[in-house]
């Protein structure tokens, strides 16, 4: 019988799954949550691995992973295939996907269907939906569909071009009650968090301290149950556009680059693929095989003299 130590990814298989429930216990006990993007299987199975709380399959992938200037183009199926791809890295963490522009605003009844595509295509556990007050009756019919929500307010992307861009919320007295009310009337819609993005630091802990539910903050300051980036802006892999709030983590854009160019270099000057990368075969093998092939080649020009 082995002695050694389990892996990380055999730990990670052990660890119990995190729930909703998981969430709002460690909000209960005061300990901050931890959420973070993937779009693919490696880094799902990296964030695993690290014990974040929670993974979303955030339209973010629109701009960081698709190359869009927005996230307003994403489809539901794009989002699908991406999610598909996390669910099947990531087994202990909480799965949320986000559902695209106009997947959930225009009809109430494909809004549930296409939150339940999330659950039941993508192996996803909860869905997130931009909006207050407005979509609340949504995020009620979402839930008692039996799929939970994750709200989201303040600086809400998909609204981008009625709010003017990509622009701080909440900075006057009357944009804070508001958010106060959008965020109250989703946890009595059923939400089980919300996010709060973009919004003055006292902003984002007073709405926090109006709540019973978990607020998990993005440029809201450091007073709200957890926080959330996008994985490309922590690891440095996104340059079009850092907000504020991001902090990186790792430059691997430039690890990138440099081990590109090694290899292009190595490629030029025929040191790669060296001895080591190279398939061996034995002498005896490629003896028999040049007489074959001296014989066919014999054979094939006494053909052509026949001719």
């Amino acid at each position: 019988m082995s002695t050694t130590a389990p892996g990380p990814a055999l730990a990670v298989a052990a660890a119990p799954k995190t729930t909703t429930l998981t969430l709002q216990e460690k909000y209960r006990q005061g300990r901050p949550i931890t959420m973070l993007t993937a779009y693919d299987y490696p880094t799902a199975l990296a964030l695993d691995e690290s014990d974040i709380d929670a993974i979303l399959v955030g339209d973010s992938l629109a701009m960081v992973v698709l190359g869009h200037p927005n996230t307003l183009s994403v489809t539901m199926d794009e989002m699908l295939h991406h999610a598909r791809a996390v669910s099947r890295g990531a087994k202990r963490a909480l799965l949320i996907g986000d559902m695209p522009f106009l997947s959930y605003q225009a009809d109430r009844a494909e809004a549930v269907r296409n939150a339940g595509r999330f659950l039941q295509e993508a192996g996803m556990n909860a869905v997130k939906l931009e909006g207050g007050q407005v979509l609340a009756p949504t995020v009620s019919a979402i839930v008692q569909a039996g799929i939970p929500v994750l709200g989201h307010i303040g600086l809400t992307p998909q609204s981008s071009n009625v709010l003017g861009g990509f622009r701080v919320q909440g900075r006057t007295a009357e944009a804070a009650a508001v958010l106060v009310e959008d965020a109250l009337a989703l946890q009595q819609a059923g939400c089980f968090a919300i996010v709060v993005e973009g919004v003055p630091g006292r902003v984002g802990q007073h709405v926090t301290r109006q709540l019973s539910i978990p607020t998990i903050g993005i440029g809201a300051g450091a007073g709200v149950s957890g926080q959330v980036l996008v994985t490309h802006d922590l690891l440095g892999l996104y340059g079009s556009f850092t907000p504020k709030f991001a902090r990186r983590y790792a430059d691997v854009a430039t690890v990138m680059r440099a081990a590109f160019a090694a290899f292009r270099t190595d490629v030029e000057a025929r040191a790669f693929p060296a001895r080591e990368n190279t398939y061996a075969m034995a002498d005896d093998q490629w003896q028999t095989f040049q007489q074959r092939a001296r014989a066919r080649g014999q054979r094939v020009a006494g053909m052509g003299k026949r001719r």
